[in-house]
């Protein structure tokens, strides 16, 4: 996905080239919108905070997250309302 911090509201805001580009309100210091990347994608797939794990792109906009045992369809219905360029459900 492609993040972009400091944004006004933190929503997903369709796609970047091929990745789901993700507005996170926080701003890149120290973590910050790594964590509210994380608390967004578990709020918004329904899931544990803890299921979320960044796996890579902690200090770039370019990032991959593991999201483990989200509800399949829960997950399907986002992810295709985010890459038609709805916003957050």
């Amino acid at each position: 996905m492609h993040a972009v911090p400091g944004a006004k509201r933190t929503e997903a805001q369709g796609l970047h080239g091929s990745a789901l580009k993700i507005k996170v309100q926080a701003r890149a210091v120290e973590g910050a919108a790594n964590a509210a990347l994380i608390e967004f994608l578990a709020g918004e797939l329904q899931v544990p905070r803890g299921r979320c794990v960044l796996v890579s792109g902690g200090k770039s906009r370019e990032k991959r997250v593991l999201v483990q045992a989200a509800p399949r369809t829960r997950a399907e219905e986002v992810l295709r309302a985010w890459a038609q360029g709805r916003t957050s459900s």
